[in-house]
């Protein structure tokens, strides 16, 4: 048995980026650990997601705890900081966010971690966070620092097919009309250079579909954020497997030569 940790910014990113995988590696009786940076305080809430005097940082750690139930993770930290909102906002500001934070600071609290656990693999972001949020970055940031200061030789970056998703927007109207009664905005990052990883720089894809159920249901389980009537929430079962089925890292060092790795542990 093996430990993998895997790191992210926000509650709600790790159900999406890298759940199937956890699950996939608590089946194959490894130790699963999920450290979250903030408690995801920018976030816009579902309406009466609240209840009375209760904070968004606050429900979204409890759905943090709820997903993980799910996913089967052993242990959940939370890394102490503030979310920084989205690129050029006024909260990158805050000096208690995790942009903002001491750099050598949190690399030591999430080494602390990592050294506790004797982790063997660790998954954090791209080097642009998949889509440029701040927070993502200083996870990629912070996690490969940290994994060399632990000793964590297997580190990947969770990352989008971007590849993948432009040929399914060009191949399925459906899906591109779906996109962008999401978000127009977001929908437009999806045909930019900076959204995601092209697939031949792509090392690893972890075939998540036996875990598919309760991958959207760890997904739901953040419910002030993803709601059924949602993007998510709404896809039918042919479209979520489509989007989700597989998780996609690149393992730095030497680029793919031949088919796509499989495993994070081998």
């Amino acid at each position: 048995m093996a430990t993998m940790v895997n790191f992210h910014a926000h509650p709600d990113d790790e159900a999406i980026a890298t759940s199937g995988t956890m699950m996939k590696a608590v089946a194959d009786g490894h130790r699963v650990v999920l450290v979250v940076a903030t408690k995801g305080e920018q976030g816009e809430p579902a309406p009466g997601a609240l209840r009375p005097g209760e904070t968004l940082g606050e429900r979204r750690a409890a759905e943090t705890l709820e997903a993980a139930k799910i996913i089967g993770a052993h242990r959940v930290e939370f890394l102490g900081y503030e979310d920084s909102g989205m690129a050029g906002e006024e909260s990158n500001n805050n000096p208690a966010s995790f942009w903002q934070a001491d750099f050598d600071e949190a690399v030591a609290r999430l080494a602390g971690i990592l050294v506790e656990e004797s982790a063997e693999v660790l998954t954090v972001y791209d080097d642009h966070g998949g889509y440029g949020h701040p927070d993502h970055i200083q996870v990629h940031r912070v996690g490969v620092d940290a994994a060399r200061r632990a000793g964590v030789e297997r580190v990947f970056y969770a990352t989008m097919n971007r590849t993948q998703i432009l040929r399914q927007m060009a191949e399925v109207e459906s899906f591109a009309e779906a996109m962008e009664e999401m978000d127009l905005e977001r929908a437009e990052r999806f045909r930019e250079e900076e959204f995601g990883t092209e697939e031949a720089e792509i090392t690893h894809a972890v075939d998540v579909s036996p875990y598919l159920e309760r991958k959207r249901a760890a997904m739901l389980a953040h419910t002030s954020q993803i709601t059924a009537d949602s993007f998510f929430g709404s896809m039918t079962d042919e479209q979520f497997a489509d989007a989700f089925a597989t998780e996609w890292y690149v393992a730095p060092g030497p680029p793919r030569t031949g088919e796509f790795a499989a495993d994070l542990f081998r």
